[in-house]
């Protein structure tokens, strides 16, 4: 028995391959990105948690190494705003939407009252009653 086989399709356009292309290089960089952050944070933190258990089981770990451990991971919730905007464009272009020493000249700046109705959610919308939502 042999089952008959659809038409074949014609090849993907230059356009579609381009798009699959441009989404597979974005999900490596976040894969990359994310990668980073996570490495980061263990080679920080885990010797925290490491010796926190030990201390907790022998009490042999001396106060000031515990300290430098503690720092450790300190820098390393330091060094999550330098990472992100190095490898996301988006992160770097709201930080330089947002704050006025990241902004670029001749960029204009966003007014306190845009800011504001954008936060809120109060734009121009139809008015609803409870009888209208149920």
């Amino acid at each position: 028995l042999q089952v008959p086989r659809a038409p074949s399709q014609p090849s993907a356009s230059s356009e579609s391959r381009r798009f699959t292309n441009k989404h597979s290089k974005k999900a490596l960089k976040a894969s990359l990105t994310l990668g980073i952050l996570l490495g980061m944070f263990f080679v920080a933190w885990l010797p925290f948690f490491i010796t926190n258990m030990t201390q907790a089981v022998c009490g042999c770990v001396p106060a000031s190494f515990f300290d430098v451990l503690t720092w450790l991971g300190y820098c390393n919730s330091t060094m999550n705003p330098i990472i992100y905007p190095l490898f996301m464009r988006d992160f770097k272009r709201a930080m330089g939407k947002y704050l006025p020493c990241c902004r670029r000249s001749g960029e204009p700046r966003p007014s306190a009252i845009s800011l504001s109705m954008r936060n809120s959610n109060s734009g121009p919308r139809a008015a609803t009653s409870l009888k209208n939502v149920l």
